[in-house]
């Protein structure tokens, strides 16, 4: 057994994925060892088979601001794809779009004054975010005396799309929704006065994701990957960290990263969990949602704003016509990812629907969708993004961080919000702050350093994230460590990409 120090990260998705990758570029330093319950690296970003084509699952690509899982992905040897993000909300006489005045809608030249004092209002939150950072956004439109068309049938929906939150969308934090139309770095759609959306913004679609943190794990420096390995028990202590896995072997760990939902966190911790961790992992609030791959149009046609003659539209997005609170949403897959084409380059008729919170099932129209045109039917268990967590859970993250001992680091999109590029810079920072405690153990120079410090849009919201999670002041000392070494670590060398996942 090696006799450097060995890091163990629980959890092969996105999260767990950079941080392996980030402690392995130090070379003999550490010993990195992974485990992951399932059959393959990626977590929720999974890539599936369907008649001789691969098509990204759970996630399908990123926003310009995802700079460091841009980067991470090109030292794998994988690029993103340039696309172009269309959206149609409703149908009939509720349809609106992101087309712009070539296709304005009834509804957008009704609420067009609703709209104008929106992007005002959209103003003053961001002035004062800790003022807003309580007011769930659909609160607020009532507040200000915004109509129920307005609010069900633009709004929500839009808030919807933009963090997965279905029925919960009325509770998301009203800076939340700001941030995403007017922070320059976190930003998905410009507003527009007179139609709320009317461009079509860029988006960058992955490559195989599956391919990716596969090739991510197999980094020289990473010392063993366990896959369908599941880790049941920890017990973390001043010499160590003791893991105990589903065949209940049991070892030991100098540092452990936890890179699992914070339910899966807690369980692992059981009786073992601080009062801290208990309160901060506890109250992560999940729900359960089922997405529907298939191929009926026939169910498309009949709950959305479908053009036969338009195939570039991604989105789709439908409000219940009995409680328009609640939100359905679909893709088309082909649209967004371009291996998906017929023998005479025209997208291929495959689509995914989405039915959100299983508590509110009655609703769904699930069983509409023919059965012999289904190909996949997969379950997720997804984040709250109410204003609560914003409130009760991501401010007391970085009182977690290192549990009792210094030896424990959590990771996950649930530390700040579930978009792909925050569980890749918290794989990154928790890397780093296991590296900054190993170092202090082993005096040698600063492990697991954040990797991109070069490129100032990844640098910036990496930075972002870090003071969050674990505090401005933790951030300045890995900053003056790293700075203070001149020590160089190897990269990743790229491999050719699309190798892994041949159609």
């Amino acid at each position: 057994m090696s006799e450097r120090p060995r890091v163990l990260i629980i959890g092969a998705g996105a999260a767990g994925c950079a941080a392996a990758w980030s402690l392995a570029r130090s070379g003999d330093a550490v010993a990195v060892e992974v485990w992951e319950k399932a059959a393959v690296a990626g977590g929720v970003a999974s890539t599936q088979r369907w008649k001789g084509y691969w098509f990204n699952d759970g996630v399908q690509g990123g926003a310009p601001c995802y700079a460091n899982t841009f980067r991470l992905h090109a030292a794998a040897g994988f690029e993103p794809r340039p696309v172009h993000m269309t959206v149609n909300f409703g149908k009939g006489p509720t349809w609106w779009n992101n087309y712009g005045e070539k296709l304005e809608t009834d509804l957008v030249r009704q609420l067009r004054p609703e709209i104008r004092r929106f992007g005002q209002l959209l103003e003053r939150v961001n002035r004062l975010p800790w003022l807003y950072i309580w007011v769930p956004i659909a609160r607020l439109l009532r507040w200000h005396g915004f109509s129920k068309s307005f609010t069900n049938l633009m709004v929500l929906p839009l808030t919807a799309l933009f963090f997965g939150t279905g029925n919960q969308t009325p509770k998301v934090s009203a800076v939340i929704v700001a941030r995403v139309f007017l922070d320059p770095h976190m930003r998905l759609f410009a507003y527009d006065p007179d139609r709320l959306l009317s461009t079509q913004p860029l988006m960058f679609a992955f490559d195989a994701l599956e391919s990716i943190y596969t090739a991510m794990l197999k980094h020289p420096g990473i010392e063993r990957v366990c896959y369908e390995r599941e880790a049941c028990r920890l017990e973390a202590l001043p010499d160590g960290v003791w893991v105990t896995d589903h065949n209940q072997r049991r070892e030991r760990f100098s540092q452990v990263i936890l890179a699992t939902d914070a339910q899966t966190a807690l369980k692992l911790l059981g009786s073992g969990a601080t009062f801290m961790e208990r309160n901060v992992l506890g109250r992560v609030r999940y729900f359960h949602d089922v997405t529907v791959t298939h191929t009926d149009e026939a169910y498309m046609d009949r709950y959305y704003q479908m053009d036969p003659d338009r195939r570039t539209d991604m989105y789709f997005v439908r409000t219940d016509p009995v409680d328009p609170s609640c939100i359905d949403m679909s893709f088309l897959l082909s649209a967004y990812q371009e291996q998906l084409r017929d023998a005479h380059g025209e997208p291929l008729p495959l689509f995914q629907t989405i039915f959100l919170n299983k508590e509110e099932r009655h609703r769904w129209t699930m069983d509409e969708i023919r059965r012999d045109q289904i190909v996949l039917v997969r379950w997720w268990k997804q984040m709250s993004h109410e204003w609560r967590h914003f409130v009760q859970v991501v401010p007391f993250v970085r009182f977690i961080q290192g549990g009792r001992h210094g030896n424990l680091w959590y990771a996950g999109s649930w530390t700040l919000m579930n978009i792909h590029e925050v569980a890749i810079c918290s794989g990154l920072a928790a890397a780093e702050a296991c590296g900054w405690a190993l170092s202090k153990q082993t005096g040698k120079s600063p492990i697991g350093a954040y990797p991109f410090e070069r490129d100032a849009d990844a640098s910036r919201f990496y930075t972002m994230y870090a003071k969050t999670a674990y505090g401005s002041r933790f951030r300045e000392r890995l900053r003056n460590a790293r700075r203070a070494s001149a020590a160089t670590v190897e990269p990743l060398q790229p491999s050719a990409p699309g190798t892994a996942m041949e159609s």
